[in-house]
């Protein structure tokens, strides 16, 4: 069993029994500077596998559910891929002609485009092709969240019923990282290719990033990803309140990127 096998374990146990979180985490409250330098409330887990270091802000919300936005994008893909609605990353996905906020989403698109330009048209048509009774079973498969895709098929994930927490966000992260998910190699290969963000030549930063607006909830924006590196890859998921909506959205990579530069996992020039 490798260490990245035994960290899915305790993350296993932390999301599905009524764990406690341990001498095993190191609990970082000196953490909450990095969010209050932003005037922002959040959380962030992080998993070391180049020290087998699992560290932890806000452990409370940690654990707490909320809707995971445009990270879904991520295990969205692989179901469109699985299931055939979308064929390889080089597929042409033709806009509706319809005129949306962000000028990046009005126009064709492929995956890769889709991924980073977070554009969500295409995701709710992958959701349309697939339905709810797919959906479900994909979510059950990869226990993701509370695996619930009912009511607007168009919607479960950014404002609808679909929850999952930042232990639950890494947890799945760990296996994809080692193509451990139920899907095809080659499918799980080809999503950590278009989820890459930054690279250079000591290290790659793979992530994406989410923002949902819940009824009734206030917005919470979502940074999750890992970093890789020649000694391991460090995983991370954060979550933040968003009261300012698009004004707070940087703050999300900022906070997280001054924490993996805080344990060494990204340069201090990065």
């Amino acid at each position: 069993m490798n260490k990245i096998e035994k960290l899915c374990i305790v993350l296993f146990l932390c999301i599905f029994t009524n764990f406690s979180f341990s001498e095993d985490w190191s609990i970082q409250d000196d953490w909450g500077k990095y969010f209050q330098k932003e005037s922002v409330t959040g959380t962030i887990v992080v998993i070391d596998q180049r020290t087998e270091k699992r560290f932890i802000y806000n452990q409370k919300r940690a654990l707490k559910s909320f809707s995971p936005a445009s990270t879904f994008k991520i295990p969205h893909t692989l179901f469109a891929l699985d299931a055939g609605v979308v064929q390889d990353e080089f597929q042409n996905i033709e806009w509706d002609g319809v005129e949306r906020t962000f000028q990046a989403w009005n126009k064709d698109q492929t995956l890769r485009q889709a991924m980073s330009n977070s554009t969500i048209w295409v995701y709710q048509k992958f959701a349309n092709d697939l339905g709810e009774k797919r959906e479900k079973e994909y979510l059950q498969r990869i226990r993701y969240g509370n695996m619930n895709p009912s009511g607007d098929i168009k919607n479960f994930w950014l404002d609808g019923t679909l929850r999952i927490s930042a232990v639950e966000q890494v947890e799945f992260l760990m296996r994809l990282y080692l193509n451990e998910l139920p899907f095809k190699v080659e499918h799980q290969r080809l999503v950590k290719d278009i989820m890459i963000n930054e690279a250079q030549k000591e290290w790659m930063l793979r992530a994406k990033t989410g923002w949902g607006t819940p009824d009734n909830e206030s917005q919470v924006g979502w940074w999750v990803g890992w970093l890789e590196t020649s000694k391991g890859a460090v995983f991370f998921a954060l979550n933040i309140e968003m009261p300012n909506g698009i004004k707070d959205a940087v703050k999300r990579q900022r906070i997280t990127k001054a924490i993996l530069k805080s344990i060494n996992a990204l340069p201090a020039d990065a």
